[in-house]
């Protein structure tokens, strides 16, 4: 924990924005005065919790940008003294997007045919839902991310052991990005808020090579499937679709973007607002 000042006036040192004159507090990171992604911060005048994502240029100027935690998917770009608020589709300087909630290759789903890896979906094919219905998959976004600067806490990829949860789930590992909810416990959980160090853990940047890909799968609905045989929510459209390789199929096969209503069920996305009856289960000690 550290505590340096901003103004949200932003300066540079050796081409890395750092912070000066005022008041946002580290929660979650190194205490020094250097935005490093995945930092966060809480800015009391507002009452709000900011991570830092990266920087963006905006008319020739390269800006930090953050997003709300109380809001997902609402990000500020500092300009001058105000924040802006912007779009999750913008891309990062280095190459990475705001947000990725999507499954690691070679994820098992339940269809009515049976486990099917993720990459292997097709348009039409009916997923088992939670409750045992079915619904269509409309669409299979691909998303193919370099690693070599690294990863935004959020684009981290999280693995959740073979039987870490109850009952034996999942049935093998389950890997998928940080923001990508899991249903437990009637509440839809980011998997990033439920690392515990031995069971749940994030998968080292050495495993996935220079780039791997990540997929995610649209249905009608923001909608509860099985991967792995754990509950897991479907795509909503937090993330636009042009950040996914394969935008253009979809355009081709849907024209303009639809909108999805968000399924109603409350979502956690940091462990520090898991209930603390979860957290035990878990094996969280400290929520972050």
């Amino acid at each position: 924990m550290g505590s340096f000042t901003s103004t949200h006036s932003i300066t540079y040192s050796s081409g890395s924005p750092s912070i000066q004159n005022g008041n946002f507090t580290i929660t979650d990171g190194d205490a020094d005065t250097t935005f490093e992604i995945g930092d966060t911060y809480f800015e009391p005048t507002n009452s709000l919790n900011y991570e830092y994502l990266g920087t963006m240029e905006v008319d020739g100027t390269i800006w930090p940008v953050f997003e709300f935690l109380e809001f997902p998917g609402f990000f500020a770009v500092f300009l001058d003294q105000e924040p802006v608020v912007v779009p999750p589709t913008l891309a990062l300087n280095s190459g990475e997007t705001f947000d990725r909630a999507c499954f690691a290759e070679g994820t098992r789903i339940a269809t009515a045919e049976g486990d099917i890896n993720v990459e292997d979906l097709e348009i039409g094919t009916q997923v088992v839902k939670s409750d045992g219905t079915l619904t269509r998959v409309m669409w299979v976004g691909k998303q193919t991310t370099s690693t070599r600067f690294g990863s935004a806490a959020r684009n981290d990829l999280i693995r959740v052991d073979q039987g870490a949860l109850e009952n034996g789930l999942p049935v093998r590992d389950l890997t998928l990005t940080a923001d990508h909810a899991l249903f437990i416990d009637g509440l839809l959980v980011n998997a990033g808020a439920m690392v515990n160090g031995y069971s749940i853990t994030q998968v080292p940047l050495a495993e996935l090579g220079d780039s791997h890909s990540v997929y995610h799968v649209e249905t009608e609905n923001h909608d509860v499937i099985l991967a792995e045989g754990l509950p897991v929510e479907t795509y909503i459209d937090y993330v636009g679709r042009q950040a996914f390789d394969n935008y253009q199929e979809y355009v081709s096969l849907y024209g303009d973007a639809r909108s999805i209503s968000e399924n109603s069920t409350p979502r956690i996305t940091t462990s520090r607002y898991l209930p603390a009856t979860l957290r035990k289960r878990l094996g969280i000690k400290d929520a972050a």
